[in-house]
């Protein structure tokens, strides 16, 4: 099949667009959004199937308008795969649906299912993955070298607008008992010299890194002897799981029903309930690199069937089975 993909940056290329070329499918992509430019692109590609992804300038709200016009007007089966539910479903991604009108929605999250089916909206479930082509094992590279690391933006506008996000909860969890402790953590991702707030603490500016590409991250988690790894929700799995776990990393996370659910704490990665189990963690696995080394190689082998080719596969399967290409 051609598969054409609307987005914008670069993060989302390396992600979905990824397991169709896997699964040996055309893929090619739309960044230029004006009515034209839509236009000739279909016009020239002739894609079977049109893919747009989660909230960036390609959702910007003249382009939902124009994909629609667009698409509509091609009579291409347009999926739209919503990365921003539950917290952003009533302010953004259930508004987009209503003007864009894509023939299905994939969610990451079961109960936006749920509401979306009630509202009419044809959807399923279908969570993040990872590339094995992006993020893999590779040698410890010097210039990320680190006993601790965390890849993550701070997103300080959106833990001020939400006090009750689960991000607090994690952040609390995971990196506040360490800041208290002049614990050195490397911080990779944008905006943490502005979550003093939120964290307590002032945050070394050494110890900040700023942002890293999306494709150099895998080069973080293998040059580190423990990565952090936030989460969002407490019944879902963020990207970065996925991604730390297949780039053979050792991942300390938060303890929550869906890291439960879907790991074996202690053997697949290590989990914190409390700032105090936190510290006594790291203290714990700094000393035993042998013992990381098993969990991160179990850990790799747990999320071996999570790969974007099985996410893309699985997202045909289901798309055939309501007649939509």
């Amino acid at each position: 099949m051609r598969i054409i993909f609307l987005l914008s940056g670069t993060m989302w290329r390396h992600t979905l667009p990824e397991g169709f070329i896997d699964a040996g499918h055309e893929v090619d992509f739309t960044v230029y959004f004006s009515e034209k430019s839509i236009q000739n692109k279909l016009s020239h590609f002739q894609p079977d199937l049109a893919v747009s992804i989660g909230w960036g300038t390609a959702q910007a709200l003249i382009n939902q308008f124009l994909i629609r016009k667009c698409l509509k007007a091609a009579k291409i089966p347009h999926v739209y795969w919503s990365t921003e539910d539950p917290a952003y479903t009533s302010i953004f991604s259930l508004p987009l649906i209503q003007r864009v009108q894509p023939d299905f929605v994939f969610s990451i999250c079961p109960e936006t299912v749920l509401f979306y089916r009630k509202m009419g909206i044809k959807s399923a479930h279908m969570d993040f993955g990872y590339s094995p082509g992006i993020h893999k094992h590779v040698e410890c590279d010097v210039n990320y070298k680190s006993p601790i690391s965390i890849v993550a933006n701070a997103y300080p506008n959106i833990l001020r607008r939400y006090p009750d996000h689960y991000r607090h909860q994690s952040i609390a969890g995971l990196i506040v008992p360490l800041l208290a402790n002049n614990i050195e953590i490397s911080f990779w991702g944008k905006d943490w010299e502005k979550v003093k707030d939120h964290v307590k603490y002032d945050i070394p500016n050494e110890w900040i890194h700023g942002y890293l590409p999306y494709t150099e991250a895998n080069k973080v988690y293998c040059s580190s002897d423990i990565i952090l790894g936030l989460q969002n929700y407490p019944d879902q799995l963020t990207q970065r799981t996925y991604e730390i776990l297949a780039s053979g990393s050792f991942l300390l996370t938060s303890d929550t029903p869906a890291i439960r659910n879907s790991f074996k704490a202690g053997e697949q990665l290590v989990v914190s309930s409390s700032p105090d189990e936190t510290l006594r963690l790291v203290k714990y696995y700094l000393d035993k690199p042998n013992e990381r080394k098993e969990i991160a190689e179990s850990g790799k082998a747990a999320i071996s069937e999570d790969t974007y080719k099985n996410r893309a596969e699985y997202m045909l399967e289901t798309l055939k089975q309501y007649n939509i290409v």
